[in-house]
């Protein structure tokens, strides 16, 4: 799996970085203009520890993440 970004020029998506496989199938993702959220204290402090776990280097790659995903299927 790859997550890449881009935008819409001319009605068409143009995606930042290197091109993707022709024919690759994609799933589009668009958030509402006005989409945002609302953390209560337990969740910001939640937020705030993950954050500084990830400065640290305490994290596993999405690479790492699927395979561990795979050997549990």
């Amino acid at each position: 799996m790859e997550i890449t970004t881009g935008k819409v020029v001319d009605g068409k998506v143009v995606i930042d970085g290197a091109p993707l496989v022709e024919g690759a199938r994609v799933t589009i993702l668009v958030p509402a203009a006005d989409s945002g959220f609302t953390l209560n204290e337990d969740e910001r402090k939640l937020l705030a520890e993950s954050i500084a776990e990830i400065e640290r280097g305490e994290f596993i790659s999405g690479d790492e993440l699927l395979r561990r995903i795979d050997k549990r299927s």
